[in-house]
């Protein structure tokens, strides 16, 4: 069997991850070099040279097929896809909807294809794939029907990659236990998202037609009453732009502290208003654990995932305290466990398991690039 060497792109709101596979036999695949990469406001040209950099480093060369990462897929892009001009013309007119992702993905699918030449394949894989069949109850908004339909107005969730590792990785462990299937999954980093899904699929998520529904996050406000916005955008003389920057940029964490939108720097920090802003997130999270037990009629497994999700004992500590009318229970001494390990985290007599996964969307980049290929 050839070897074939896969790069993986994974452009997220404040970060880039770069890694490189190689086919092995009986289906497996190395991973062979890894790079994390902190955004810097000149995007550019820092692809470019951040792509370069990784590969004169790791030594790389014989790349065959790019697999990127793009949050926003829409309503036509819903599998994985080679790309083309149509398709990026497609994923460039859904920006406006995903305005810290789906331009960053554009920039690295060029950078990629000036690095790597244009002879190698690079397909897209969307994040609002995993939701396309979400229940229609939890898919619609409120709105008036026809100008829904003209607009593509509907929740499409995102971090799907994320998500699906978490309950693929559950699935691996739990093989046995088939009735275990009521899974809650949380995505915590920069971007904060939560999934119900059960043995019929994916039941609801909190991000919606954007990725500012639902949670709160480093710099996004999560859910906020329309009402307000308009209130907003009349008081401050707002237009669309500033509205998008000051719900996109300027909010979340760093909104309510004032200080930073990184927990490791609010948890640090002995500001009162870190401390309402840390309390806002982890009550904003617990809320959603227990909506998503109605929605599943009960709990067998919650996951935890993102960089807050997997490094911050404190935060997952604060999320779980006073959920033993659920029959969540926590362990404290599992739960202060070295970052960057699985770990079940729940104690013996809870009735949910409670699993920090860390995620490994550059594995399911690389698989879903793989396939797509095949299929062409």
């Amino acid at each position: 069997m050839q070897k074939v060497k896969i790069l993986t792109v994974n452009a997220g709101s404040s970060s880039i991850r770069l890694v490189a596979f190689e086919t092995a036999a009986e289906n497996r695949m190395e991973q062979i070099a890894y790079a994390r990469h902190e955004s810097s406001s000149d995007k550019a040209t820092e692809a470019t040279e951040v792509l370069r950099q990784f590969i004169q480093t790791h030594a790389l060369s014989g790349f065959a097929l790019v697999a990127h990462r793009v949050v926003h897929g829409g309503d036509n892009l819903q599998f994985p896809t080679l790309i083309n001009p149509e398709v990026e013309a497609e994923i460039d007119r859904l920006a406006p909807l995903a305005p810290l992702h789906n331009p960053a993905a554009l920039q690295w699918m060029r950078a990629c294809r000036e690095t790597l030449g244009s002879a190698v394949k690079q397909v897209a894989v969307f994040d609002t794939a995993y939701y396309a069949r979400l229940p229609e109850v939890a898919r619609i908004y409120a709105l008036p029907a026809e100008m829904t339909e003209r607009h593509h107005l509907r929740r499409y969730g995102f971090h799907g990659l994320a998500h699906e590792a978490m309950w693929r990785r559950w699935r691996e462990r739990r093989s046995g236990a088939a009735h275990e299937q009521r899974i809650i999954s949380l995505q915590l980093g920069a971007g904060c998202s939560i999934t119900a899904t059960d043995k019929d699929g994916v039941k609801d998520t909190s991000m919606g037609f954007s990725p500012l529904e639902g949670l709160v996050m480093a710099t996004r406000s999560g859910d906020i009453d329309a009402g307000l916005i308009t209130h907003l955008q009349q008081r401050e003389n707002l237009s669309p732009q500033d509205t998008e920057r000051l719900l996109n940029d300027a909010s979340g964490l760093l909104g309510v502290s004032g200080l930073s939108g990184d927990m490791r720097e609010l948890l640090e920090s002995g500001d009162p208003r870190a401390q309402r802003a840390v309390d806002l997130y982890c009550y904003r999270i617990r809320k959603y654990i227990g909506a998503y037990i109605a929605v599943l009629g009960g709990v067998d497994a919650v996951l935890i995932g993102g960089g807050v999700g997997e490094n911050a004992p404190e935060i997952r500590a604060r999320i779980f305290e006073n959920m033993k009318w659920a029959g969540i229970r926590l362990d404290p001494g599992k739960n202060a466990f070295i970052a960057g390990n699985e770990q079940l985290i729940s104690r013996a007599d809870s009735r949910a398991e409670i699993w920090v996964i860390p995620v490994n969307e550059a594995r399911i980049l690389a698989q879903a690039a793989l396939a797509a290929t095949a299929e062409s």
